[in-house]
């Protein structure tokens, strides 16, 4: 698979675990990142994947990048909009600040991104945009209004952008992960792990960021050139759609 791929939050937790598995299969990959300049170095020298830095949330900063991946790696052929954080709180709590940030990092992002790549797959006749979304947009979440609603716009945005690039080459999908086993996620209390989240999970534990990684491996792929406007959930039967 000789492309040339962008992974935004390519360099931690699931994200970097879809760049290694992208070059793993040929792809010369891109990694974003926002602020970690350590952890993004560090991948740098353990994988040799170019890493850049920029917000996602910003529409000319992503251009700049944008520009700058294509004359140094090449024209992106595989986008991964993964980037997202999170600011949890109840909706009665939630602050404007709180929800804006979300919304701009988790959803304007895919916008920002996708269009600043977008033109060069039409040209080209081909392209593979991967929204990595979440089981939260699928059932909604306690505390997540705004996760959630991002998450959920970015299956909005899927199901719309592919019906309108389908015939150019393009396909768009998204991939929903349920609890995964990043480092984050392995943060919470191993009591409440196991007592309130893993039974919760059918197949009896978290997922392993390199089986999101191979739905987009899949996805990203010559052999699902049929497949768009999908939504594939790896979530262990948590919730089924």
């Amino acid at each position: 698979m000789a492309r040339v791929a962008l992974v935004t939050g390519g360099t931690r937790g699931i994200g970097e675990a879809i760049s290694i598995a992208l070059k793993d299969v040929g792809c010369t990959v891109a990694a974003s990142y926002a602020g970690n300049d350590a952890a993004a170095k560090e991948f740098n020298d353990r994988t040799g994947i170019a890493v850049y830095k920029f917000d996602v949330g910003d529409f000319d900063a992503c251009a700049g990048a944008a520009d700058t991946i294509a004359a140094e790696v090449g024209p992106v052929d595989i986008l991964v909009n993964n980037a997202g954080i999170t600011r949890d709180a109840t909706f009665h709590r939630m602050s404007p600040e709180k929800w804006r940030q979300v919304i701009t990092t988790n959803l304007d992002s895919v916008f920002n991104v996708t269009r600043n790549v977008y033109e060069g797959m039409r040209e080209r006749g081909f392209g593979r945009i991967i929204n990595i979304s979440s089981i939260n947009a699928q059932k909604g979440q306690f505390g997540q209004t705004n996760y959630s609603a991002a998450k959920a716009g970015m299956i909005g945005f899927t199901k719309a952008l592919a019906q309108e690039c389908a015939s150019k080459g393009i396909t768009v999908n998204c991939v929903a992960p349920g609890y995964i086993g990043t480092e984050m996620v392995r943060a919470v209390p191993e009591e409440v792990l196991n007592t309130k989240i893993i039974p919760q999970i059918p197949v009896g534990r978290l997922g392993e960021p390199e089986e999101v990684a191979r739905c987009v491996v899949f996805l990203a792929s010559d052999d699902a050139g049929f497949v768009t406007g999908s939504t594939l959930t790896a979530n262990g039967g948590q919730y089924f759609t």
